[in-house]
Parts: structure tokens; sequence; C-alpha cells
């Protein structure tokens, strides 16, 4: 079991910018049943904290989180296939808690993100990673498939960058993750990071908070449907709405009365 008395600490600002951090640094952040735990009730939490308007995810010490702990793992092995299963769903509902969440959610990953590590980065909507990051789905390499992880990196990176990843457990570096899209920015040190979240937080901050999570919807939607009539009709639909909301009165308003919208007073 996890040796930290707290493997995951929450911190918000007044502002309403959440940090998340993973604090097994004894561990390297790898994942138990504790730190699963952890991170599912904390994203439970930030569902429902309207005055959040934003979620960093970062671990301490020196990476980001270095995937499955070898006693998890050694404890897993004891398991029956059901016992793995319900294991696994844990792990596979806490990465959906964090990609459903309703504010913009960044991974800034440092040192590694192996396996489930890098899962956390392609479920958040936005990563940034130093440049010498290590990242590898070594799944294979243990005669097992990184398959809880899979929808959130495929919508990543596309089919083919996981498939060759997935099979080959292949080494890769931060770099190389902005390239075939697991993160959008690269920084050349951990001081690097946090100039990327004060940019980041003053671009989520000028938004609106529901504009933010109905515009995260919307790509889930319009990516699962051809372009057709039909699909013309929603999306005229959700605009629609989104301009008589209270949020959309507002921010017309403000804009005609060259004055900042309630939300970034």
């Amino acid at each position: 079991m996890s040796q930290s008395a707290d493997p995951v600490l929450l911190d918000v600002t007044a502002e309403g910018v959440a940090i998340v951090t993973l604090n097994r640094p004894e561990k390297r952040n790898a994942f138990d049943e504790l730190m699963i735990t952890g991170l599912s009730d904390t994203f439970e939490t930030l569902k429902g904290a309207d005055k959040v308007r934003i979620v960093f995810l970062r671990g301490e010490g020196e990476s980001f989180c270095a995937g499955a702990d070898i006693d998890w793992m050694r404890r897993a092995a004891e398991f029956s296939e059901l016992g793995n299963e319900t294991d696994a769903l844990a792990l596979a509902r806490m990465l959906r808690h964090l990609h459903e969440l309703p504010q913009l959610t960044v991974a800034l990953a440092h040192g590694a993100a192996m396996g489930g590590g890098a899962g956390l980065v392609a479920a958040c909507d936005i990563a940034v990673a130093v440049k010498d990051t290590k990242f590898r789905f070594s799944e294979v390499r243990l005669g097992l498939t990184p398959a809880t992880i899979s929808p959130y990196v495929i919508e990543a990176i596309g089919p083919r960058h996981a498939k060759a990843l997935f099979a080959t457990a292949e080494n890769f570096d931060g770099a190389y993750a902005e390239k075939i899209g697991l993160t959008q920015y690269t920084v050349d040190d951990v001081a690097g990071l946090r100039p990327i979240m004060e940019h980041l937080s003053e671009l989520t901050l000028a938004a609106a908070p529901g504009a933010v999570s109905d515009a995260k919807a919307l790509v889930r939607y319009v990516a699962g449907h051809k372009i057709d009539d039909g699909l013309a009709k929603e999306t005229a639909r959700r605009i629609a709405a989104r301009r008589v909301s209270a949020e959309g009165r507002e921010g017309l308003a403000a804009f005609l009365e060259k004055r900042k919208p309630e939300w970034n007073t």
C-alpha cells in the first residue's frame, strides 16, 4: 500500500485554479489502490466544484507517474480473473472521471510518464511535458496490454500511432509526444511549466465556465458523428442555446459595453 499519508493532494486558489498532486514521490508516483481511489474521489469532488475553473495534474518528486506500482502488480497477480476485472475497472472509472470533468484539465508531465501515467496525460484536455520526459506504453513487455488507458490514448494520438507504440513498447520523449499529439506544449525544464500554467490559467479565467464545459462536450459529440444535416441541426441547436443562456447574454452585453464579463472580473 501507499507509504504516503495522502497519496493525492488538492489545492485550490481563490481564483479557482485547482492543482491535483500525485504524492507518492518515494514510488515515483506509481499507481496503487489508494492512489486510484484518491484520484477518483478528488475528481468527483472537482466535478461539483462550481468555483473551480481549471485543473492542473502534476507529480511530486522526480517523476509525473511511473505507471503501476510493483507491489500492486504483485497483489493483482494473485487475483482471479474476476478480481482483476474489478481492480482494473477502478482505474478505468478514475480515468473516465478525469476525462469528463467540466473544467479545463491540464497534465504537467516531467521525469517519466509510463503506462497509466501516460494514460493520465491523454485523459486531460491539454498536456505539457518537459522535453526529456520519458514516455512508454510498456505493457506488452509484461505480457499485458494498455487496455484501460487505450480510449484516451487513441483519442489523443490516433489508432496508427497507438498501435505502433502499444505493440512495440518503444520509449519516446516529450518532443515526440508533442509531435504525435499526446501533448500540446513542450518546455525545456521543470521551471518552464510555471509560465505555461500562468498562461493557460489566464486564458481559462477569461472564458465563461459554462461555455468551456459545453465546448468540451461539443467536441466529444461532433467527433463521433458524420457531417450531415442532422449534425448541422444539432450544432445549430447548441449555439442557439448558448446565445440565450445567461452567460451568452452577459458575454455579448460586456462586449458591446466594452467591459469585462462577470466571470472575468
